[in-house]
């Protein structure tokens, strides 16, 4: 897609693949500069103070992470400031919309909470900010390699069906189904799929077990996708609401 033209959300989360084979071909410089763009935007609606890295590399040894991933270039840094509520769910919400916009400027991304050098000096960290996650981005092979399609092998089990997803006080309206359905797509910690939807006449809410450190990133990125299907915004922390269009 050109970058002129408005994102496709749903498309991008039907098109969205975890990848962990780079290219060494660079980004565009044009891609480049539309993320830089976004994440700009995103910081100063959000409050958190994601980073675009050139080279993350020096993070992905061979060591650090497992040889799971190869040839890292670029990476966004996940990170904001330790006062800010809900933070690592916010850093899921708006990660996966960066996500979802470089899936659709065709480019590979794969969101990293644990496999990677945290320490690493290339994260410089304010004395009042976090580091949650980094989400690797570049350009990868039209196919996933055999590589990946092992690692995938040993990190994905089968998707839950759809109405593991939720419990519901009466009929679910199409629209909520619909939203569930895109929440079935969204990444998790190693495909965990934990974040739990639940639909009454009062309103839809979402809760996750919060015994994982990937729990509140997961509902983040689960929440952005019912919204995006449905049409309309959650509000962040375990008791927010969604407020439909």
């Amino acid at each position: 897609m050109t970058l002129n033209q408005r994102i496709d959300y749903l498309e991008a989360v039907e098109a969205r693949i975890s990848r962990r084979t780079y290219t060494n071909e660079p980004i565009a410089a044009e891609k480049i500069a539309f993320l830089k763009d976004r994440i700009l935007a995103i910081n100063s609606e959000s409050g958190l103070t994601i980073t675009w890295l050139e080279d993350g590399s020096k993070a992905f040894t061979a060591v650090k992470s497992y040889g799971m991933f190869k040839n890292v270039g670029s990476v966004m840094v996940m990170k904001g400031p330790k006062s800010t509520a809900d933070l690592s769910e916010r850093i899921g919400y708006y990660g996966e919309l960066l996500v979802l916009e470089a899936t659709a400027l065709g480019l590979g991304t794969c969101w990293v909470a644990g496999t990677y050098d945290k320490d690493s000096d290339l994260f410089s960290l304010g004395p009042d900010e976090i580091l949650v996650a980094v989400i690797v981005v570049g350009n990868v092979p039209t196919e996933e390699t055999m590589k990946e399609k092992l690692i995938a092998r040993t990190v994905r089990r089968k998707t839950l069906p759809l109405q593991d997803f939720y419990t519901a006080e009466g009929e679910t309206p199409q629209w909520f189904v619909e939203g569930i359905k895109a929440v079935q797509k969204a990444p998790s910690a190693v495909n965990s799929q934990r974040v739990r939807f639940h639909y009454a006449k009062e309103g839809v809410s979402a809760s996750a077990p919060g015994s994982w450190a990937t729990d509140p990133i997961d509902m983040g990125i689960a929440k952005l996708h019912f919204s995006l299907a449905v049409g309309g915004r959650f509000a962040f922390g375990t008791q927010g609401r969604f407020e439909k269009d």
